[in-house]
């Protein structure tokens, strides 16, 4: 990875400095809740003669394709984390902070709340396996709890590499977005040609980067620029194109399959996603305003990794919860997909929704924390860098467990050390960004 300055360009789009942007930060805290639900009611609990089941309620359905077309705002996260990005680096830049300090505040940003929380989950895991609980069924919310971070570890990734895709953008946007989005085409031929599922999770990198891309023309105001009409019409296009993809066979429907391993279909709903967002801008900026629109604004802001972070830990345990009642009880649970499970979900979303927020009311003092003063050696931040990838994929990939979750932990927390300056209890601290 290489840590590079990009040259400072106003953004005729940037909200007056010192202001936030309103509107943009309301779409996203409804992107953070609309993961929450999205993955809530995918959550799905039974009990046999064997014991209990935890699925994935949306497995062979036919309303998980129809509700991802709504639920699935990860193309719109990414732009819009690629338009605050730009704009928090280019006002640590004129304040005189460098590519090395815009990333290592992200570091601490996006890992430390991350260590607590796969630490609490670890700790978790090994009591219940003491008190006897089927390692079979560790092993699945194991791996239930290692899927969402994914995203942790993509969207490090991209805000890692945001100053040097920055510098590229300021040199050559159309030609860089262009590269971008013509590797992730080729990522997905290759992978069809080749029928190696694997070859699609370079996709990982190249995907998410061109949506990251996308929101730098929308802070920059290049897209604003444009009339109305032309960005209805692309957006009209690009949806076009999709539709037309789903109906050749070329890619699923059901907008959850294309994201593991994502595929170039994810662009064109980025497409489709930024060209109403900037279409209605106007619109949102007001509604943001609101007494209850700001309030909740302002409460998931802050808390925005540590909700997404917890969300899936106490999706878990009400999932567990549900399971130990239906025993003891005797009550039988609905089918997946029944009437009476449907009519039992607004239930169990406000109660995922509500738990959720607790738990992040009472951790998210480890996100909002100032960054310590950075590592004046762009070599260290890098291994931080990777350190943090490879502790983050591993659970990803192999699921978490007690080992997985501590080596994990032994590779996050040096990288953050590694981030920042050797003597930061004598230097300044960098406000997190």
């Amino acid at each position: 990875m290489t840590i590079a300055p990009a040259p400072f360009t106003a953004a005729p789009s940037q909200p007056p400095r010192g202001l936030r942007d309103t509107g943009i930060d309301f779409v996203r805290v409804l992107c953070v809740i609309g993961v929450v639900l999205l993955h809530a009611i995918m959550v799905g609990v039974t009990v046999t003669d064997a014991g209990p089941v935890f699925a994935n309620a949306s497995e062979g359905s036919a309303w998980i394709a129809p509700l991802s077309w709504v639920l699935q705002v990860m193309p719109l996260f990414f732009v819009i984390g690629g338009f605050s990005g730009l704009i928090a680096y280019r006002r640590m830049r004129e304040r005189g902070g460098s590519a090395r300090s815009f990333v290592a505040a992200r570091l601490h940003r996006l890992l430390r709340p991350a260590v607590i929380t796969i630490g609490v989950v670890a700790l978790a895991l090994a009591v219940l396996t003491v008190l006897g609980i089927p390692a079979d069924l560790l092993a699945i919310a194991g791996f239930r709890y290692g899927q969402p971070l994914w995203f942790l570890a993509v969207f490090l990734m991209c805000q890692a590499l945001l100053p040097a895709l920055a510098a590229a953008h300021e040199r050559a946007p159309l030609l860089t977005i262009g590269l971008l989005t013509a590797a992730a085409v080729a990522v997905d031929g290759l992978r069809a040609i080749s029928g190696v599922d694997a070859v699609g999770f370079l996709n990982l990198a190249f995907v998410w980067m061109a949506l990251q891309q996308l929101g730098f023309f929308l802070a920059d105001g290049r897209i604003d620029a444009l009339s109305r009409r032309t960005r209805a019409a692309a957006g009209a296009v690009a949806l076009g194109v999709l539709i037309l993809t789903f109906a050749t066979g070329t890619y699923s429907p059901d907008l959850i399959a294309n994201i593991n391993p994502p595929t170039a279909a994810l662009l064109l709903v980025g497409v489709v996603h930024t060209s109403a967002l900037s279409l209605t801008r106007d619109r949102l900026e007001q509604i943001s305003r609101r007494p209850v629109a700001a309030a909740f604004t302002a409460f998931v802001t802050p808390r925005t990794m540590s909700i997404y972070l917890w969300h899936m830990p106490v999706l878990l345990v009400m999932a567990g919860v549900t399971a130990v009642f239906a025993m003891l009880s005797g009550v039988e649970l609905p089918p997946l997909g029944s009437m009476d499970w449907w009519a039992a979900r607004p239930l169990w979303l406000a109660l995922a929704l509500s738990l959720t927020a607790l738990v992040a009311v009472s951790t998210s003092r480890f996100e909002s924390l100032p960054a310590p003063a950075c590592s004046a050696s762009s070599t260290r931040i890098t291994a931080a860098v990777f350190l943090a990838l490879v502790g983050i994929l591993l659970l990803l990939v192999l699921g978490t467990s007690v080992a997985t979750a501590a080596i994990a932990l032994a590779l996050v927390i040096p990288a953050l050390r590694l981030a920042q300056a050797r003597s930061s209890s004598s230097t300044p601290r960098t406000a997190v960004v």
